[in-house]
């Protein structure tokens, strides 16, 4: 979310598998120490010199990656209802073949996902975490794309609500439960505020996006990809008003000194280097928010 997406609960169910940059598209196998997929833009393939940086035990066990998959176009569920789809999957797929490792994404619910990485129960959290100081305490991050917040609002913005100002003021806004928006960006609003904002949390984004719709709530703050999105698939029940503000990285969310926080940072400069990297944004229409560079840690 803009700002930030929510925390994270235990989820479940393991789902996907890492290896490819397309999920549509098998894996191939080439001479040598390279496999990867390849499309007519880029060919993403392992990386020897990385993969064999990467600790035994994950090569043998793989690597579990936490996200709420309710995110949509970061992460969702197909029209089956078990496939994760998504830029963040692909992300996940993409990264897991450069690191010549399998990675299986583990739907958890947002506010769930830091606990999880703390506790050893998942190595990686992809879930469009900004990368804030205070996250930083408690997990590493390395950046890989850039948002910020937008205002969604019922079609034709019946109440002339804007994403900045005092517009909101007095009125009921959804949020997710533990984003940014909820946790940072409202609070710091209703300081101003001589009427109240009604602030309605839900767990995931359909929920907020339901909460509008419906009438429940005035407006909705969310990450700008997933509000376009949300605006977009909404049937012309909802817009987007005004622009986004308070843009800030998202980042993968990494256990304190793990080994695998430099060698991702390193696999996404291989992949932006073969192209797959904007490939990945192409596809979901997100190249705005693509990055010249990733960091760790960059919010220190």
């Amino acid at each position: 979310m803009s700002a930030l997406r929510p925390l994270v609960l235990l989820g479940s169910a393991t789902l996907l598998l890492a290896g490819c940059a397309d999920p549509s598209e098998p894996a191939a196998t080439s001479p040598g120490t390279s496999s990867g997929v390849s499309s007519a833009a880029a060919t993403i393939t392992k990386n020897a010199t990385l993969a064999a940086k990467v600790p035994a035990a994950l090569r043998s066990s793989g690597i579990k990656v936490a996200s709420d998959v309710s995110y949509p176009p970061m992460d969702f569920f197909a029209a089956d209802n078990k496939t994760v789809v998504g830029a963040e999957a692909d992300l996940d797929k993409a990264l897991g073949t450069v690191l010549g490792v399998k990675a299986t994404i583990v739907n958890v619910p947002f506010d769930s996902i830091l606990p999880g990485l703390q506790s050893g129960k998942y190595q990686l959290g992809v879930s469009s975490f900004t990368d804030t100081a205070e996250r930083e305490k408690v997990v590493d991050f390395v950046t890989y794309f850039d948002a910020g917040t937008s205002l969604i609002v019922p079609a034709g913005n019946p109440k002339a609500l804007k994403p900045g100002g005092d517009s909101l003021c007095g009125r009921t806004v959804a949020v997710a439960k533990g984003s940014t928006q909820a946790l940072v960006d409202l609070p710091a609003r209703a300081k101003t505020c001589k009427t109240p904002i009604k602030v309605s949390t839900f767990p995931d984004g359909t929920g907020v996006n339901l909460a509008v719709t419906s009438g429940r709530a005035d407006a909705a703050l969310a990450d700008s990809p997933v509000a376009a999105y949300a605006a977009k698939q909404s049937g012309g029940k909802l817009e987007v008003t005004g622009d986004s503000y308070g843009n800030a990285p998202f980042g993968i969310a990494v256990p304190k000194n793990s080994e695998l926080t430099g060698l991702l940072k390193s696999a996404l400069d291989d992949l932006k280097a073969s192209g797959g990297y904007e490939q990945i944004l192409a596809k979901w229409g997100l190249e705005s928010g693509a990055l010249d560079t990733f960091e760790i840690n960059a919010a220190s």
